[in-house]
Formats: C-alpha cells, structure tokens, sequence
C-alpha cells in the first residue's frame, strides 16, 4: 500500500472517530491516534493530519458540496463511512490542485470499496464525479 493510500485511510479513522465522538475536539482526536498509530511513520502522520485538519476547516463548505449532489440524501441518513470518504476526497478535489483528480476519486472509490458497503463505491464515485465536474467549471472560470 502507498504513503498516500496509508494516509488517506487513518485520515478517514479519525474523521470517523470525530464524526462518531463530536464532543472531542480534534485536538484530543489526533493525539489518541497519535498514540495508538506508534508504527505509523511520520510522513503517513503528517499527510493523513494535513487531510483532517483541511476537511475540518472547510467542513462546512465540503458537505454543503456534497449535499447539493446527493439527491434524496441527506447527510444524516449516508453512512459515515461513505460521508468521510467523500469528505476526504471533495477536500482534494476542491483545494488541493497539488493532487490530481482522476487519482483522487480512484482512491477514495478502493478506499470505500474496503471500508464500505457493496453500494458505496457507486454512490462516492457518483457525487465525486460531479464534484469534480464543477471543480473543473470554476477553474475554468477562473482563469478566463
């Protein structure tokens, strides 16, 4: 498994554990991970931290992204394992260019494939795409 693969799958942990304890701030959430993650190494810590913290703070702007593509789905009815991933990866499609997009949904789609149900990488990879899409349209826009 790569560095990044590694990575993506403790960043989905963890946002995990602070969707499922929300009263632990995500402070206390990295350093329990931190502690129970010894054989981690430090570039899989750094990048999977680096993915947490960029989801927490666009958290609300993310799932407002995904709410809008989910059609007869709230968030509150998606499994959250489904709703992390995609999180995870509407963060990289939305603001860190540095990634490219194919790679992105691809991972996020093995990861949900591993983590999820038999529907889960359909429905991701459904919402991402069109995640992307408009990803795609603003750039676009923006450099005209």
């Amino acid at each position: 498994m790569g560095l990044r693969r590694e990575a993506r799958e403790l960043a989905l942990q963890i946002l995990y554990a602070l969707d499922a304890n929300s009263s632990v701030g995500i402070r206390e959430t990295l350093q329990t991970f931190r502690e129970e993650q010894g054989e981690v190494t430090s570039r899989v810590r750094e990048f999977a931290e680096e993915l947490v913290r960029g989801v927490q703070e666009r958290r609300t702007i993310i799932d407002e992204a995904i709410r809008a593509r989910s059609k007869n789905w709230s968030l509150s009815r998606m499994p959250r394992v489904d709703l992390n991933v995609m999180r995870l990866a509407a963060y990289e499609l939305m603001y860190r260019a540095d990634i490219p997009k194919k790679v992105t949904i691809n991972e996020a789609i093995e990861i949900v494939r591993r983590f999820g149900d038999k529907e889960s990488p359909a429905f991701v990879n459904g919402i991402l795409d069109e995640i992307e899409s408009c990803a795609k349209t603003e750039v676009t826009s923006e450099e005209q």
